[in-house]
């Protein structure tokens, strides 16, 4: 596991996350590390987990004398003491290349250690998780269970059925780290554009007009059609969807046919409808929600449920917000009393928004409140719901030269819709930045003005649905 380079590289389990989303970037991370550093989002999660950590610590000191680990050797003195929570220890078996860091090692009754993470994660179940704990039993030699203090407050523990998993991710990364090249991956739009080493993979893929790089067309199902012979784009979007084989995630007439255009869209820029788009009748208000994770308990918080009334100006921008979590079921019910008043004004209402997110969170305050029999939640879930998905008219009827059919990908490409944000670096994943800087900061002036930004980033979004509506109407209907 050298590589050409002059002293081997120890397999971390830390590397698990990376390994799981793409190889090719732990080969990266290991040889030709990028300088970005991490963003404002993940710089978030990150001190979010330390906080975590940190809540872990203060509690398992209430309970036992904690001392904390400063080296290898150090870590191996006090599990010779007897030391009952070991902080931070560090662990290394040179002879398997494996080297763990495991936020705590807990003495069992019978005198042998448990080491324990703190995780963010809701879930035990997430593969990165198990192999990580995984990896610091093998490195602690003994057979008790692993133990993850969630982030809902439960501590599950994970024994010896994540050992499978364990094996396939050293003997994956003993092999990947062997190698002198980075392995040859696909391109995946949600994962690539946010990885570190983007501006390295993407003009590769670009170059070589790999099949991935389309929407819709999966990483297997390239594999499959390279070994046909169709290997770039513009073979691709030679074909008919007869000289197409079956492939995994690409069977059948009509995905075949919607592959082949969307490599021509790509090539061309040309847009292409499928279907007529139907909009339903009725006067539009159009709905957009901001969220939090970040919560002590981890529900989300919908701190912002923002809309968009008639006659569709900035200054018809209306709102719900909550400035933390303890108000969430105030923030709720005023969510439900606007809509109540939406109601009342439109009887035709249609209550517009952009992917099935919005529907999906009303769904889950209403379990959360016990509210499912309520009226307003029946009529927002039920089957004559003013509820309507403006991706779906999207994905249905049209192929565009899009790598991503998000609402931001439609809306700022300047041959589409063309309306672009006032605040480019906006996004959701800022606005979650935003928000926690808010219930952070104690000037009162400083917490305005980044209030103000979210609302003028979540105005954006539905001024954007509007746009989009009016494209897709004038254009498409």
């Amino acid at each position: 596991m050298t590589t050409g380079h002059s002293a081997p590289i120890l397999i971390k389990p830390s590397d698990a996350g990376a390994w799981i989303t793409c190889i090719r970037r732990v080969w990266l991370d290991k040889y030709q590390p990028s300088t970005t550093g991490p963003d404002a989002f993940a710089r978030l999660l990150s001190d979010a987990g330390l906080e975590h950590e940190a809540a872990m610590l203060a509690r398992l000191e209430n309970q036992y004398p904690v001392s904390k680990a400063v080296s290898f050797e150090h870590t191996q003195d006090l599990m010779r003491e007897g030391a009952a929570v070991i902080y931070q220890g560090r662990l290394v078996d040179e002879q398997q290349g494996l080297v763990g860091f495991p936020d705590f090692l807990i003495r069992h009754e019978n005198g042998y250690y448990q080491p324990a993470d703190a995780k963010l994660s809701l879930s035990e179940n997430k593969k990165a998780i198990q192999i990580q704990l995984g990896i610091y039993r093998r490195l602690l030699k003994n057979d008790l269970p692993a133990l993850v203090f969630l982030g809902d407050g439960r501590i599950a523990q994970l024994g010896d059925e994540v050992e499978p998993l364990a094996d396939e991710f050293i003997t994956g990364m003993r092999a990947l780290l062997d190698l002198p090249q980075p392995p040859a991956v696909r391109y995946s739009h949600s994962k690539c554009r946010i990885c570190p080493h983007v501006a390295i993979c993407r003009p590769e893929f670009e170059a070589k007009e790999d099949i991935s790089l389309l929407y819709g067309v999966h990483g297997q199902a390239a594999d499959h059609l390279e070994e046909a012979g169709i290997s770039t784009i513009s073979q691709l979007a030679a074909q008919s969807a007869e000289s197409i084989p079956d492939v995994p995630h690409l069977k059948g007439h009509k995905r075949k046919h919607r592959a082949i255009l969307q490599a021509r869209s790509i090539l061309s820029g040309e847009v292409f409808q499928l279907n007529k788009a139907v909009l339903p009748h009725g006067t539009w208000v159009h709905f957009d929600i901001e969220d939090n994770p970040l919560t002590p308990d981890r529900e989300r918080h919908v701190y912002l449920w923002g809309f968009l009334a008639p006659p569709y100006g900035r200054e018809n921008f209306e709102y719900v917000w909550t400035d933390d979590e303890t108000s969430d079921y105030q923030g709720w019910l005023g969510f439900l009393q606007q809509v109540d008043c939406y109601r009342a004004q439109y009887p035709d209402l249609v209550l517009a928004h952009y992917s099935n997110h919005e529907r999906a969170t009303i769904g889950k305050y209403a379990e959360r409140y016990r509210m499912t029999s309520h009226a307003t939640v029946t009529w927002l879930l039920g089957s004559d719901s003013p509820l309507f998905d403006m991706q779906n008219p999207v994905l249905d009827c049209l192929v565009l030269p899009l790598q991503g059919y998000g609402l931001k990908d439609i809306c700022k490409h300047p041959g589409l819709v063309n309306f672009q944000w006032e605040n480019e670096e906006s996004g959701s994943q800022w606005s979650v930045v935003q928000f926690n800087r808010f219930r952070a900061e104690t000037s009162s002036t400083e917490k305005q003005k980044l209030k103000t930004a979210i609302l003028g980033y979540n105005r954006d979004d539905v001024i954007a649905t509007r746009r989009l509506e009016v494209w897709l109407r004038e254009r498409f209907s």
